[in-house]
């Protein structure tokens, strides 16, 4: 018999594994075919706005002291997520190319596969950023296997190495910057945080007077694991599988990149001089307190937390209040459909920047030098 306090715990982890539900829809999706395909976007989108609207902020946090020992619900959501979605991934590739050619059309199955990618972009991108910030090397490898099956395994290099260190600075590729539209970072960051996670690796290796083709690279690794994940990708659906993988892996990565463009919009960190800045504090992240959306993307919402306390697991992570952090006005899914029209986008968040500016950085009188993408140099 399940003690009771165990089973409280599982209770309360419940709601977070609400994802493994992704998984009957795009099974379903891909045997009824018709309008079922666009069930996944529908869902992951436009569902969870509603219910962020329904059920409202949860701004309860849980005592960050907790031991790891009671946090097992919530660490097995990340680590079982890993085989489900490399099953669902190869299935639905094998079955739309197979068995369900017959019936699926071309359009059905692109439609089909951008959903397949809203998943691994929304759950799988997610899950492996839970799982590259803890110590545990079989998770991280576990991140880096989610990683691999977008084609995205530098990410794990930039986030932890460059962003984490220069967040809300020039030296950040992933903080977009005041007046930026996401259709101009986007390409940007593509490239840049690719060359930055590479650069940094390298640099870690020189530390140590190694070069950057000593097999402590992690790249090795990387390219290594993509290319498994290609070669499953023939193996399971021939050339027509591949076109279907590389397509949801390109949707998978513009979903995190919405994301990362939402989550430090505009925000910047106070130049110290000579190159310093200051610690990265709450208030430079935007915090969201929805609820239904941060149970599907287990807390990433409680983005000031993280980047104030990088090593707490999600169910610990906290919320904090206007006075503390910036808050976004609506949950991610709704903010990253807002951030692909521009004009809207600005409409929405750029006075709360300079109501941000104004709260927290009183004593700079000029923000010019901020208000471009091309010149966002610190004052």
């Amino acid at each position: 018999m399940i003690p009771s306090s165990r089973v409280a715990r599982l209770h309360r982890a419940l709601p977070f594994w609400l994802s493994l539900l992704l998984v009957p829809v795009a099974v379903a999706g891909a045997v009824i075919g018709g309008w079922s395909v666009l069930l996944l976007p529908v869902v992951t989108w436009y569902l969870f706005s509603i219910l962020d609207a329904l059920l409202g902020l949860y701004t309860e946090n849980a005592d960050p002291e907790t031991p790891e020992h009671q946090l097992s619900w919530y660490k097995a959501i990340t680590v079982i997520w890993v085989p489900v979605q490399f099953g669902l991934l190869y299935w639905m590739i094998w079955y739309v190319t197979g068995p369900g050619d017959a019936h699926l059309s071309a359009l059905e199955t692109i439609v089909l596969f951008f959903g397949v990618g809203a998943i691994t972009g929304t759950v799988g991108i997610n899950y492996s950023h839970e799982l590259m910030h803890r110590r545990n090397r079989v998770e991280r490898f576990l991140g880096d296997v989610l990683l691999a099956m977008v084609l995205y395994s530098h990410f794990r290099s930039e986030h932890l190495q460059v962003h984490h260190r220069h967040v809300g600075t020039p030296g950040d590729p992933v903080t977009a910057r005041y007046n930026e539209g996401f259709h101009r970072f986007f390409p940007r960051v593509l490239k840049q945080s690719l060359v930055s996670a590479f650069r940094a690796e390298t640099a870690m290796l020189a530390r140590k007077g190694r070069p950057w083709h000593d097999s402590a690279n992690p790249f090795f690794r990387y390219w290594a694991l993509q290319a498994i994940m290609l070669g499953l990708a023939v193996l399971a659906g021939g050339w027509i599988g591949l076109g279907l993988f590389l397509w949801q892996a390109i949707v998978a990565i513009w979903q995190l990149e919405l994301v990362n463009y939402i989550e430090h919009y505009g925000l910047t960190r106070a130049h110290l001089g000579g190159g310093k800045y200051e610690h990265v504090k709450p208030r430079h992240s935007w915090n969201a307190a929805h609820r239904a959306s941060n149970w599907l993307l287990i807390n990433l919402q409680r983005h000031s937390d993280h980047h104030y306390k990088p090593d707490r697991r999600f169910p610990l992570l906290q919320t904090y209040t206007e006075a503390e952090a910036p808050q976004l006005p609506y949950g991610y899914p709704l903010m990253t459909m807002a951030a692909m029209v521009p004009p809207l986008w600005r409409r929405v968040m750029n006075s709360r920047v300079r109501r941000w500016r104004r709260r927290y950085y009183p004593e700079v009188a000029d923000w010019t030098p901020y208000n471009t993408a091309s010149n966002p140099q610190p004052r």
